[in-house]
């Protein structure tokens, strides 16, 4: 049988239509359910800066060739896309803004403001709006004016003293005021909140005090955010960077989003004046940059979120010893954000001031912009300690914080190492060498995400912590190859067996587990595999996956978002369920399980099996060997497969369906259920 996959892209819009289904949910709080249009509006955002600009350029160079595959795609993303931007509205309309009136909030959306709030809003315009306008005219064209990439602004049509037609934009100045203006009426008890978007508008005349205002339209410029850097081995990679990143909101324009009711003769007048051939106009709502909605100023906020889950206390980490004493004793996991991340902060934070540790080595890709963790790899190294940071300087969107924190730990005395040529270094790992009874003891960490004390609140990951000295000889290994800052075909003298590391032995390890389940199932053992993972799109992993599917293998797979992998298909994928998961936090974890005729192979780590990770990464991958931890990743899995409330599956024509639940049936929101069994 023909051997197909889902298109990758459009398998990503289906992500972001599942977290859409979040906003539309009833049952979910008020405030998350803006929350989940906000993620939406940003993940769109994000689409068009770095998607949108690939496809276009594949569709060129398609064009030499005569075909039109990625044509099609394009014209699919914009029906899907457009057909989403509806229901969000939708949403917004019939769903969420109804509900807040009925808490006594009224958002005034789609609608003029209301006379009894003009003279407010009007102060408010003088007092704080004004300030920030920079009205410009589009009298002629003028190829040094660049509008920066998503940045909020009104296109002005204008009427002068002898009927002349005149163009001009005003910024909407989110950069430096909220979104949003509210009054409280004490009267009735109602909160009014009305977009600034609308009070600009409302008060134009007295912005072109000359012309007379015939109409107004919001819109915003997305630009292409592709760094465009040169992998050579000569020159200062982090001076590079830092001038790429000065560019990157004056990169092409990819989308000019607007507001409906613009004629095609102003849209080609002002495409012409602000250089925006390269663009597509694609007509949206009255508003834009709606993933500014989750900091709408609702009273009392907490009873429009979530109940608060505490994170727990990892019960095999003794308060009253230090951590290297814990660890000596056994393995110990952190389950991200159900357990509290501090363990792994006091990990670097206890190493920084302990007399006994000389070494410590670290990765970093995404660190919080106030990061604890980089503060006490500096404090260790001004202790004397000798500290190696990797900085993968490459990390997208990433960049400008890497760049400031190894600045820092660059003039505190760490060894910082940049980024490979032509690779990222996306593995999440630290080790420590620690004097003890005169001989050096090694402490690993390794990690399914970053080591970062923000993201750990929402991201679901997993974070173990071990001395086994097969996996922490390998990491100081992998540490060694950093240092040579070179691509690995030319250094293909490293050997792992306990670590899966890509571009020696991960992919082929993956596959030789694959495998081997399928040599089980031939034998007419029980041969599963489960997996949970961000995203599945390299072809030869997939391929795998359908041949073991074919050989009678079960496979169950959790993968958030993207996934080119078709599931049920006869002859092809019958034997593969796919679930995504969305909830109140971010499914981020990886975890591969071979069931090995019974005795369980677990291995967890950083890599997705994308092309990108599989062949253009760094990546860790490692196997759980105590006991008691893969006992316990396994229950955690099996709840997430058995969740009927917040998962859904996708068919073979890439939708989500939600289970069907009867009435006799326990309901499983897994994340719920996870939290209260690690509660114990």
């Amino acid at each position: 049988m023909e051997i197909v996959f889902f298109d990758r892209d459009t398998s990503w819009l289906g992500f972001n239509h599942r977290v859409l289904m979040e906003a539309k949910d009833n049952a979910v709080p008020l405030l998350e359910r803006l929350k989940f249009l906000s993620i939406y509006s940003s993940n769109l955002d994000e689409f068009y800066r770095v998607r949108i600009p690939a496809l276009l350029s594949l569709k060129k160079l398609e064009k030499k060739t005569g075909a039109s595959y990625y044509s099609s795609i394009l014209v699919n993303i914009e029906k899907i896309i457009s057909g989403q931007m509806k229901e969000l509205g939708t949403i917004l309309e019939e769903g969420i803004i109804p509900a807040l009136r009925e808490k006594k909030i009224t958002l005034i959306y789609n609608e003029a403001i209301p006379n009894f709030l003009l003279k407010d809003c009007s102060d408010y315009f003088f007092n704080h709006i004004t300030g920030f306008l920079q009205p410009i005219f589009l009298n002629t064209k003028n190829p040094a004016l660049l509008i920066e990439n998503n940045k909020l602004q009104i296109l002005v049509v204008l009427e002068g003293i002898v009927n002349e037609e005149h163009l001009a934009i005003v910024n909407i100045p989110t950069d430096f005021l909220p979104r949003f203006y509210f009054v409280d009426d004490t009267d009735s008890g109602t909160r009014f909140i009305v977009f600034i978007d609308d009070i600009i508008k409302a008060n134009l005349h007295k912005v072109f005090t000359d012309y007379k205002i015939k109409a107004s339209f919001s819109f915003k410029i997305t630009r292409d955010s592709a760094l465009d850097l040169k992998d050579e081995y000569e020159g200062d990679i982090a001076n590079k960077i830092e001038q790429q990143i000065k560019k990157r909101d004056n990169g092409l324009a990819t989308r000019f989003l607007h507001q409906p009711g613009l004629s095609m003769r102003i849209l080609y007048s002002v495409f012409d004046k602000l250089n925006l051939t390269n663009g597509n106009a694609v007509p949206g709502g009255n508003y834009h940059n709606l993933k500014n909605l989750f900091n709408i100023p609702l009273p009392d906020k907490q009873q429009f979120l979530y109940e608060p889950w505490e994170p727990l206390s990892n019960k095999d980490l003794p308060t009253n010893e230090d951590i290297f004493t814990a660890l000596a004793l056994k393995d110990i996991i952190i389950h991200t954000p159900y357990q509290n991340f501090l363990p792994v902060i006091r990990f670097f934070s206890e190493a920084s001031i302990d007399i006994n540790v000389e070494e410590i080595y670290a990765t970093v890709y995404r660190v919080a912009h106030d990061s604890m963790i980089v503060n006490s790899l500096i404090t260790a190294a001004k202790n004397g300690k000798k500290v190696t940071v990797f900085v993968e300087l490459k990390a997208r969107f990433d960049e400008e914080n890497n760049l400031k924190w190894a600045s820092r730990m660059k003039e505190a005395g760490v060894k910082i190492i940049y980024s490979i040529p032509g690779l990222k270094v996306h593995a999440k790992t630290a080790l420590i060498k620690r004097r003890e009874n005169s001989r050096l003891k090694y402490y690993g960490v390794f990690s399914t995400g970053n080591f970062n004390e923000n993201t750990a609140t929402l991201y679901t990951d997993h974070v173990l912590l071990t001395t086994h000295a097969g996996m922490v000889r390998e990491l100081e290994m992998l540490f060694l190859f950093f240092s040579f800052r070179i691509v690995p075909k030319k250094y293909q003298a490293l050997h792992f067996d306990h670590l899966l590391v890509a571009q020696f032995n991960l992919q082929e390890k993956f596959l030789q587990l694959i495998e081997q389940e399928i040599e089980w199932a031939r034998q007419g053992s029980e041969a599963t595999i489960s997996i949970k993972i961000n995203n599945l799109e390299e072809p030869e992993m997939i391929r795998k996956l359908y041949q073991a599917s074919n050989a009678g293998v079960k496979i169950n797979l959790i993968v958030r978002g993207i996934c080119c992998l078709i599931p049920g298909v006869p002859n092809l994928s019958e034997n593969i369920t796919l679930t995504r998961i969305v909830d109140r936090y971010l499914e981020h974890g990886r975890i591969f399980v071979f069931a090995n005729n019974g005795s369980p192979l677990v291995f967890m780590g950083s890599a997705d099996w994308m092309n990108k990770n599989l062949h253009f990464r760094i990546e860790v991958c490692f196997p759980v060997y105590d006991e008691k931890i893969k006992k316990e990743l396994l229950q955690i899995l099996d709840i997430q497969f058995r969740d009927n409330v917040k998962a859904v599956t996708i068919n073979e024509q890439m939708q989500n369906i939600r289970a069907a639940v009867k009435s006799e049936d326990l309901l499983i929101r897994s994340q719920k259920v996870i939290y209260e069994t690690l509660q114990g």
